[in-house]
């Protein structure tokens, strides 16, 4: 089958078509499909034409065979979507869909405003994983390491079991996440048996479209208030919290150094500003950058890009390997695709490539939730179960639980 370009982006069309995106959102099918929405385009893509496969060779290099064969079978301009894992050296679930429907952004479709269906009256059961009390020690365990000088930052995750009197509602959830948090990232991509990895990620690891590149770390956050004047204070708190901006500076210089080298100039502002979601205060820095041309007469692609930066300091710490290896000995579960990539890419280079967090991966037999925390030497162990806890809240609001 030919891949199928439904409508313009949203550049192109200038305002955006009402109900030409919520349709794909509403069309959106689990077994089958890949949903990405964006600050700038609907993606729904449907079927598989080409699956990336696992093996020794670099996953650009698959990706790029994947849509060199897309195109020989008869796709003008394939697409790869879906998701990486955490660990860059486990499978990714990637595929060039058989077609492909493009709308604006929902952010533009005035009836993204409509409610969502309210989730089913289920009955939830909750095994957090590890138990707060031990995920609290495992940060404490982790300051002593920073404050002996071991190691700079860790990401540390726990992960939340739920389990109901019924399968989750898939694209129920897919609704509620989409229509709370119109201006980030919403995503729901299979990752097989029966399995779906979905989510509303705010932060934009890396785009490119042409020699332009963008880049969004967030790391830094404090939960939203229901009292506007607190949510206001707890904001300004955090625009000036040391804790904070150093966590997040951290991140901030680790994605400079890695673009550097693919760019021809790379503009960082000084100081960050704030990003909101539903459930959280973030801080934020978006950087600029033009890319260079690295021979072949064309820049290294948005997944290139991607890849080299992955993971940054935002969901596994600094240095890296260290980090990465801590996390191995703290965390006890696999995190899989949570704090990942989730995106897309097209042969010509660019693409959308998003931090996999604020998500779970739902099955037949209930949902996994993810969220995680940057510890770094000044980090208190309460307040990071109360940071994680709140951000459980993005996905338990849409399937109608509490914790």
């Amino acid at each position: 089958m030919v891949t199928v370009h439904d409508t313009l982006t949203t550049e192109e069309s200038g305002a955006g078509v009402v109900g030409t995106a919520t349709a794909l959102l509403d069309a959106y099918r689990p077994a089958t499909d890949r949903f990405f929405s964006s600050p700038t385009r609907t993606l729904l893509a449907r079927g598989i034409s080409v699956q990336v496969p696992h093996d020794a060779r670099p996953l650009t290099e698959r990706v790029r065979d994947a849509l060199t064969s897309a195109r020989a079978s008869g796709q003008p301009d394939p697409i790869v979507v879906g998701a990486m894992p955490f660990d860059p050296a486990a499978p990714a679930a990637l595929a060039v869909p058989d077609t492909l429907h493009q709308a604006p952004a929902l952010g533009r479709d005035p009836l993204i405003a409509l409610p969502a269906p309210e989730p089913a009256d289920t009955a939830w059961e909750m095994s957090p994983v590890p138990a707060p009390e031990v995920y609290g020690a495992a940060v404490a365990a982790a300051v002593g390491r920073m404050k002996a000088g071991e190691f700079s930052k860790v990401v540390l995750a726990r992960a939340l079991d739920l389990r109901g009197d019924r399968e989750p509602d898939v694209p129920g959830m897919l609704q509620r996440l989409a229509r709370r948090d119109t201006r980030g990232y919403t995503f729901a991509m299979p990752t097989g048996s029966g399995r779906t990895l979905l989510g509303a990620s705010p932060e934009l690891l890396v785009s490119r479209r042409g020699d332009a590149l963008v880049a969004n770390p967030l790391a830094g956050s404090t939960p939203r208030s229901a009292d506007l004047a607190e949510d206001v204070r707890r904001a300004a708190a955090l625009l000036e919290s040391p804790k904070d901006l150093h966590e997040h500076a951290v991140v901030v210089n680790a994605i400079r150094e890695a673009l550097a080298p693919y760019c021809t100039d790379l503009v960082v502002p000084e100081r960050p500003t704030l990003v909101k979601t539903a459930a959280m205060w973030h801080l934020s820095t978006t950087m600029t950058g033009s890319l260079a041309d690295l021979g072949g007469g064309a820049p290294a692609s948005a997944l290139e890009l991607a890849c080299a930066l992955h993971p940054t300091p935002a969901v596994c710490g600094q240095p890296t390997a260290l980090a990465r290896r801590v996390i191995g000995e703290l965390e006890p579960f696999d995190r899989g695709l949570y704090s990942g990539v989730v995106g897309w890419g097209d042969a010509a280079g660019d693409g959308e490539w998003v931090v996999t967090i604020r998500c779970a991966e739902a099955a037949p037999s209930g949902l996994r939730l993810f969220a995680g925390a940057g510890v770094v030497a000044s980090s208190d162990p309460a307040a990071e179960i109360a940071e994680t806890s709140a951000k459980f809240r993005t996905f338990l609001d849409a399937v109608g639980a509490t914790l």
